[in-house]
């Protein structure tokens, strides 16, 4: 079973995060390889496989949590690559994050933002209106 949830759980993340995914799964190998193969198998494997969410509304959810906590910026840039990648717009993910300045404050709604316009520079969005 295990073996089967890895699998699933890297096919799944392969879609979401792409190469963003591997460049994490090569340095948790390095260090933790368990804790590798437990990123793989409990979010990907387990959950965002789980029926009642799409994987576009799974990942406009990881947005606004990692948005929400203001530290987890490296992985908020991860997920937001994940969320262009299932189909979000830009503009969606900003609408989010501005949302979130009314529940998670501005501080942390500014550190999404920031996240938000390195990834679309790095995608070369930033030359798209919003």
């Amino acid at each position: 079973m295990t073996e089967k949830r890895y699998k699933d759980g890297l096919q799944l993340m392969n879609k979401v995060v792409g190469e963003s995914g591997s460049h994490t799964r090569e340095f948790l190998n390095e260090i933790a390889p368990d804790f590798e193969r437990l990123l793989v198998e409990f979010p990907f494997g387990d959950i965002y496989s789980r029926p009642g969410l799409d994987i576009k509304s799974r990942e406009l959810a990881t947005v606004a949590a990692l948005t929400a906590l203001g530290y987890a910026i490296p992985q908020l840039e991860v997920h937001i690559n994940g969320a262009l990648n299932v189909g979000c717009s830009k503009e969606e993910i900003v609408e989010l994050i501005m949302q979130l300045s009314v529940y998670a404050g501005f501080p942390a709604a500014l550190n999404g933002l920031q996240a938000a316009k390195e990834v679309f520079a790095a995608r070369d969005l930033m030359k798209e209106g919003y």
